[in-house]
């Protein structure tokens, strides 16, 4: 067998079709995210835009729990656009009131749901950090602002695993069951070379491993491993060569599936999936007695998903 297999356990937090989910952090959180969401979890992914660094990524976790709202004060305007260094560009706008409105319809909505949490997954990306000259303040998202507006720094272990275990502690106090995977992105911040994207993850391997050590209710899922060691190969990887191809994520998902929900989950979700694969399907004849028969029975597998899982009603 040409792999390195990675040894994943099966977890002894279980998600299922009542667990409510938040995903924050990288572009991998967003990959995982969807497919939750395109498996009809109650799961609401990255309600700030893609984070890269744990600071931001537990920044924007505070300020769901504080509930606050950002105001014209907290925007900066570059070139036409109006944007805020905690949001990616998704939430910028030439009208700063559309902007504002934008970033605090979405925080709200995921604040709404903070304390009523069952899990909450954290994707680190990077252990860089740009801070702001002016203030020295750690920013998300750049907004392609010029470079001499930033210093650049690196997070240490010390520095991560401090702010996750304050973090982590106020957490618990507001809602003592949540449960929170942590995992490192497997998609490499090139720009920062070889050398120092690997130093990079390391440190954040390494907090995790730390942070994982001291608090209750929380662990690791290996989705840098996978990619890094089980799936070592460019097919694997999209046409940049740096971002998981959608079979990796398929992959990466399957174990993550087999790590973390039961079988009764994995039954629904297949089930789901056989139903959602019939909705696209697209006729040629729409006006034929077996397009009408297909119709009822996709009305009637509807009924009985909603019968057998009420958990569902809403979602399909």
């Amino acid at each position: 067998m040409f792999t390195t297999k990675i040894d994943t356990q099966p977890s002894a937090y279980k998600i299922d079709y009542s667990s409510r989910i938040l995903t924050v952090g990288s572009c991998f959180s967003e990959n995982m995210g969807t497919k939750l969401q395109n498996a009809c979890f109650d799961t609401d992914v990255n309600p700030f835009g893609v984070l890269f660094n744990p600071a931001s990524i537990a920044e924007s976790i505070q300020l769901l729990m504080q509930k606050r709202n950002f105001t014209t004060d907290d925007l900066f305007q570059h070139n036409s656009l109006w944007g805020n260094y905690m949001h990616s560009t998704l939430f910028s706008d030439s009208k700063p009131e559309h902007c504002l409105s934008k970033i605090n319809t979405r925080l709200n909505a995921a604040a709404e749901n903070m304390q009523k949490l069952d899990f909450l997954m954290l994707t680190f990306g990077t252990a860089w950090v740009y801070k702001l000259a002016e203030t020295g303040k750690v920013v998300a998202n750049c907004h392609k602002v010029p470079a001499d507006k930033f210093i650049r720094d690196r997070l240490t272990v010390e520095a991560i695993t401090n702010i996750y275990n304050n973090l982590i502690t106020e957490l618990k106090r507001v809602n003592p069951d949540l449960k929170i995977v942590f995992t490192v992105s497997p998609v490499r911040h090139w720009k920062d070379g070889p050398t120092e994207n690997a130093i990079s993850k390391g440190i954040l391997l390494q907090a995790i491993q730390e942070i994982v050590k001291t608090h209750k209710n929380t662990c690791y899922f290996p989705a840098y491993e996978i990619l890094m060691d089980e799936l070592r190969d460019y097919r694997f990887y999209a046409a940049d060569m740096l971002h998981p191809s959608e079979v990796a994520v398929d992959y990466i998902f399957k174990i993550f599936s087999n790590v973390f929900f039961q079988k009764e989950t994995l039954q629904c979700m297949n089930e789901l999936t056989n139903y959602k694969n019939g909705l696209l399907h697209r006729p040629t004849h729409t006006d034929t007695t077996e397009y009408e028969k297909f119709k009822n029975h996709l009305h009637k597998t509807k009924q009985n998903l909603l019968n057998k899982y009420p958990v569902l009603a809403g979602r399909i």
